[in-house]
């Protein structure tokens, strides 16, 4: 796996799980894909130590050294997909997913800027985000307190955001700090998969981090 393609992965995985009960089931599924195209060890939630605190990845490749950070934003769908039944539920708080999302970039930074001997092997990282809410792709608009987190399309992540100076406490509980990012990254969104119904249209965006 020399050559890890995340795009690869998640087109193979979207071929036979075009849809998940939740992020547990989504992490589940990748781990396991990416498990079929290796014998070296895949592991799920894989503690490190990062900024003097324990924390987890959510999937961790040995070789070559691949973190990835994930994350599956729903909005209202019900359908049946291989005689199972799918319902998933509104999930609001675009403004913290976003933010999330951002932070899971920014703390896959940290890891692969690391001291070697503290690295644990971790040369890449891909933070992804799979998501049927439109809201995340789509360009939105402007003066929102959230502004600086927006994901959209064709969007370039660089240096530091921060809520507007009108986020209220209760907005910003837990996710005060701005975040401040070393590199530039544009965002290019791709289809993973498409039901007939509203709401239907998945949509992933992978970011890698090197």
């Amino acid at each position: 796996m020399a050559g890890f393609d995340i795009h690869g992965v998640l087109t193979r995985l979207a071929r036979r799980r075009r849809i998940f009960h939740s992020e547990d089931d989504f992490k589940f599924a990748l781990a396991w894909q990416m498990a079929k195209n290796t014998s070296d060890a895949v592991r799920l939630e894989r503690p490190f130590s990062l900024e003097g605190a324990r924390r987890y990845l959510d999937i961790w490749l040995r070789t070559p050294g691949i973190a990835i950070e994930l994350k599956y934003k729903t909005r209202q769908l019900s359908v049946e997909h291989d005689g199972e039944q799918f319902s998933l539920k509104n999930q609001y708080a675009h403004d913290h997913g976003r933010y999330d999302f951002i932070e899971d970039i920014r703390r896959l930074e940290e890891i692969a800027h690391r001291p070697v001997e503290d690295r644990d092997d971790s040369r890449r990282g891909f933070a992804v985000l799979l998501t049927n809410d439109p809201l995340y792709w789509k360009v939105g608009g402007e003066g929102t307190i959230d502004e600086a987190f927006r994901i959209h399309r064709g969007r370039r992540l660089a240096g530091e955001m921060a809520w507007t100076k009108t986020a209220s406490e209760g907005t910003t509980k837990k996710r005060r700090n701005p975040l401040q990012l070393r590199e530039e990254y544009e965002l290019h969104w791709q289809p993973y998969s498409e039901f007939a119904a509203k709401n239907g249209e998945f949509r992933y965006l992978a970011v890698e981090v090197r």
